[in-house]
């Protein structure tokens, strides 16, 4: 006896189909969804990231409020925490001695000053410049921070800058590091005869390296520099932690609204699927 197609997949017993349930479910629809749940996850996920960062940086920000409070570091003091064995690269935040405060008696050496290129303060386009100093003969060299001198037109040409004269100095400041860019954290110096070296990276020591002889990694920013008056950013935190919450609050909103958009579009398609 001959049974229809129509009969094998639409075989009822007492009512109930006894075909494939997911038959009817194309493609497009598992893709459709597993797209929404993927894509609505990652918004999520990283708006929760930017949420932990807001919180980490809450967290350096009073570690740095506290260190700010503290009694001056002696040089012994900053070269016993300074950890030489870390990889900078790998050093969170926290770890770095950004923030400590720092006395010392030093007397600048007769180095070329230090440029570091690239820097931007109050919308002017310049150059944070250096000059090497010593505490003690047998001790590292430190590198002290004079401030922030604008960019001439032509970059061939430095600006002008006059080095700390020779003499002791007693030098009290907040101490800082750098952490190492991924991207790129070569030294990079361009050296001429009589004239500052401009480089790109705070790498100590490839300065080091360049000068050779050692420097302690962490650079002293004076409360008063001698015979200068220039300016000195501190921007020890990047970006703050109201920014996090902001970049949060941006990745929820699109993670909502990605919602909304992949719903209204489901719904669309089941509207067009139930006219057929």
């Amino acid at each position: 006896m001959n049974i229809s197609n129509e009969t094998k997949t639409n075989l009822t017993i007492n009512g109930a189909v006894t075909g494939n349930p997911l038959s009817s479910v194309s493609v497009s629809r598992v893709l459709l969804v597993l797209i929404t749940v993927s894509v609505f996850w990652v918004l999520v996920k990283l708006g929760f990231w930017q949420l932990a960062r807001a919180e980490y940086k809450h967290q350096w920000q009073a570690t740095l409020a506290e260190r700010q409070q503290q009694a001056p570091l002696d040089y012994q003091q900053l070269l016993t925490l300074i950890k030489p064995n870390k990889p900078a690269d790998i050093t969170p935040e926290t770890a770095l001695l950004t923030g400590y405060r720092l006395s010392v008696k030093a007397t600048p050496l007769q180095q070329p000053l230090l440029l570091l290129d690239n820097q931007v303060y109050q919308g002017q386009v310049g150059y944070l410049a250096y000059q090497i100093f010593e505490v003690t003969a047998e001790n590292p060299w430190i590198l002290v921070e004079l401030g922030f001198i604008p960019a001439g037109n032509d970059r061939q040409e430095l600006p002008a800058l006059a080095a700390i004269s020779a003499g002791q100095y007693e030098l009290t400041g907040r101490v800082y590091q750098k952490l190492a860019n991924p991207l790129s954290d070569e030294l990079h110096p361009e050296i001429h005869a009589d004239k500052p070296i401009r480089f790109q990276n705070i790498n100590i020591p490839a300065l080091a390296l360049l000068l050779k002889h050692d420097i302690a990694t962490a650079v002293l920013q004076p409360d008063n520099v001698p015979q200068h008056s220039l300016p000195q950013p501190w921007v020890p935190i990047p970006l703050s932690a109201q920014k996090h919450q902001g970049y949060a609050l941006q990745w929820f909103t699109m993670a909502a609204v990605f919602l909304g958009l992949m719903g209204w579009i489901a719904y669309k398609q089941y509207r067009n699927d139930t006219r057929r």
